[in-house]
């Protein structure tokens, strides 16, 4: 299932896939908001750690588990492991899911307009 062609996340069997753009070595770890890419809208996600080992990969996890509020255990990068552009599947309830995204998302969206 594709996103639609405004948001970086759609319905998966297992909860929610979301499309990521990291940014490693950042000064501050967080999800920034939703940035236009080659490939369509993704999620712009910065973390701390270093692309190497895939240490990055565990970052992007640990932001966006802590951006949705669900436990890290949940949050799994499934493609793009070596690459800025990835796919994260959040596991869980996708209705719940969606609405928290859209909230989330919405939000960071106010903030980064100011």
């Amino acid at each position: 299932m594709k996103p639609s062609p405004l948001q970086p996340w759609c319905a998966d069997p297992d909860g929610l896939r979301l499309f990521v753009r990291a940014s490693a070595k950042a000064s501050r770890a967080g999800v920034e908001g939703v940035v236009e890419t080659a490939r369509g809208p993704a999620l712009a996600v910065r973390v701390r750690a270093a692309a190497q080992k895939g240490e990055a990969n565990r970052a992007v996890e640990a932001a966006v588990a802590d951006w949705l509020d669900v436990p890290k255990s949940s949050v799994a990068v499934t493609a793009g492991g070596k690459s800025r552009l990835k796919t994260v599947v959040v596991a869980g309830d996708t209705a719940h899911l969606v609405a928290l995204i859209e909230t989330r998302a919405a939000a960071s969206v106010s903030t980064t307009r100011r």
